[in-house]
């Protein structure tokens, strides 16, 4: 049974689709005017892990994942570099697509752009200001939040408390600080649409609301993002979703952490500010991901270097142990041990519980170390393991990679070895050496090869080679 923390209820509860096996999902994306950073990362993963473990559980997925592609930052950085918004945006859709390919991330069933919705944002808005929920001011549209009496049940904020640590608004025409806008009336040399208040382009907050009904109904199952976000863009799309259907707008809400640099959060403006592409000049595409699975997604991660080479050195030690079985006998089976038949059954217990990942890979690496306790006691003992076994695992990991988007490689694609002349004529030389005992041309061999970033891996039959990482 999947359990799920809601952020609205702040509590734990079972997960049941509107429609029976069917589940609607809906993620906010970036606004695309800069290469993605970390923090992008961290919420790409997270849903991308939902996504595969409701896909995994029999669910038909309908996921929708947006391109905020109009937006202040997009018309500043279109302005800087003298061209048009949209050349600039997809621009930066391009990009991203390099970056979550890099990263493992599976393609949502629906990418909209806020640019092909205007009308019926357009549309949308008309329909608020026919029940009272907004109202217009010279070429403006601001959504009334006073008109709202559930607006704060999300982030649990009171209206009379927000009004209190309100700023005083510059904007005159704002009928009250809170307001928020939904349709902006242009400036000279932005772009923008024809509207029935004038020519303008959407607020933020209206074109998510649009894009979930479009694709996904009044009513969807799962709404996520970063935390960041629950306040006010999630609060404000459920005002306005809300007010104009009469229906629940979200069932689920789920938020993932922050991504923190020496406990501060990260941003541009404190210089400590990642992108994934930073990342990938170290680390291979398959490490990050490893390395934000291994926090909890509600809990923030304290980004690190370090981390990431103490995620890299264990995913060494699972290819490791994926070349130590592919060099293993196996045969009848000498006894069997649970952890290894259990393995899916343990995973899909801790994923279960609020997609809990850090526990989902440790029931990985403690049937690798039952594994090779069972392999050591074999081999002492001179008996055959059971290749049913290692089917099992086999078997099971292909089953967790699929949910993971980690552990999916093979160990000779993990450490990229391929048919090497030299590589081999020198193991060898070096295994010659040994069995003439001259254990010192032998170590000057290993060394050698060493240097020129090569790992030897010895087994009772054969030495097989292996490049550093």
């Amino acid at each position: 049974m999947l359990k799920i923390f809601n952020t609205q209820t702040k509590k734990l509860e079972e997960f049941v689709p509107l429609n029976d096996n069917i589940v609607t999902m809906y993620v906010c994306g970036v606004t695309v005017y800069d290469y993605c950073h970390v923090g992008h990362a961290r919420s790409a993963i997270c849903f991308d892990v939902i996504y595969r473990y409701l896909l995994y559980k029999g669910y038909d997925v309908k996921f929708v994942k947006n391109f905020t592609d109009i937006d202040d930052k997009i018309i500043n950085k279109a302005n800087e570099e003298n061209k048009p918004f949209d050349e600039i945006s997809e621009k930066y859709i391009k990009e991203f697509y390099t970056d979550m390919e890099a990263i493992g991330i599976k393609k949502p069933t629906f990418e909209p752009k806020a640019t092909m919705h205007i009308k019926d944002i357009i549309d949308f808005i008309s329909k608020l200001i026919e029940k009272g929920y907004a109202y217009e001011v010279d070429g403006d549209v601001y959504y009334s939040v006073s008109k709202f009496e559930a607006y704060g049940k999300l982030s649990h904020k009171k209206i009379e408390e927000l009004k209190a640590g309100a700023r005083i608004d510059i904007n005159e025409n704002k009928k009250d600080p809170l307001d928020f806008v939904l349709w902006k009336k242009s400036k000279p040399n932005e772009p923008s649409w024809d509207s029935p208040w004038g020519k303008g382009r959407p607020g933020w907050h209206i074109e998510c609301s649009v894009m979930s009904m479009y694709y996904l109904g009044e009513t969807i199952d799962i709404h996520g993002g970063g935390e960041d976000l629950i306040f006010p863009h999630h609060e404000n799309e459920i005002a306005q979703s809300e007010a104009l259907s009469d229906k629940q707008f979200v069932r689920y809400w789920i938020h993932n952490g922050f991504i923190k640099i020496n406990n501060e959060k990260m941003s541009k403006s404190l210089g400590n500010f990642f992108t994934i592409r930073d990342v990938l000049k170290k680390f291979n595409g398959e490490t990050l991901r490893y390395y934000m699975l291994l926090t909890h997604y509600r809990n923030p991660i304290d980004f690190s270097y370090n981390g990431l080479l103490a995620a890299k050195e264990a995913l060494n030690r699972y290819y490791t142990f994926l070349m130590r079985l592919d060099n293993t006998k196996f045969g009848d089976e000498a006894f069997r041990i649970d952890s290894i038949e259990t393995l899916i059954f343990n995973f899909e217990n801790a994923m279960d519980n609020d997609f809990n990942t850090p526990q989902a890979i440790a029931e990985v690496f403690n049937c690798i170390k039952d594994f090779n306790l069972y392999l050591d006691t074999c081999q002492k003992n001179n008996l055959t393991p059971s290749l049913q076994l290692k089917k099992t695992f086999l078997n099971s990991m292909s089953k967790i990679a699929q949910v993971l988007g980690v552990f999916d490689k093979s160990y000779k694609e993990w450490y990229n070895l391929e048919n090497n002349q030299w590589i081999e004529e020198k193991i060898k030389q070096r295994n010659k050496a040994k069995r003439e005992k001259n254990y010192a041309l032998a170590d000057s061999i290993r060394n050698e090869l060493l240097n020129a970033g090569i790992i030897l891996e010895d087994y009772k039959d054969k030495t097989i080679w292996k490049k550093i990482k």
